[in-house]
């Protein structure tokens, strides 16, 4: 697994109200939202990316705004083989 770092400003922090380690959840989180979003991670992909379960991922498209069922062609035949 990769290790990425990014460099946040205290006042971000204290403006948020939160610990890097929270900041660096919801940073992965709205990254793999947006990915997703996009067309470049499946919503699998994603979660992974999240660090959560996928259904934990679906539900939290909804905060973002993002439509939980924008899934694939590719996608929809295998959500349908495993239902």
């Amino acid at each position: 697994m990769s290790q990425i770092t990014v460099t946040v400003p205290d006042e971000t922090l204290l403006a948020l109200g939160m610990t890097p380690n929270q900041l660096g959840d919801e940073l992965r989180l709205a990254g793999a939202v947006k990915l997703y979003e996009i067309g470049r991670l499946s919503s699998g992909a994603a979660a992974r990316l999240a660090g959560i379960p996928k259904p934990a991922f679906l539900e939290k498209l909804a905060d973002y705004g993002v439509d939980t069922f924008n899934l694939s062609d590719a996608e929809l035949a295998q959500e349908t083989r495993l239902g």
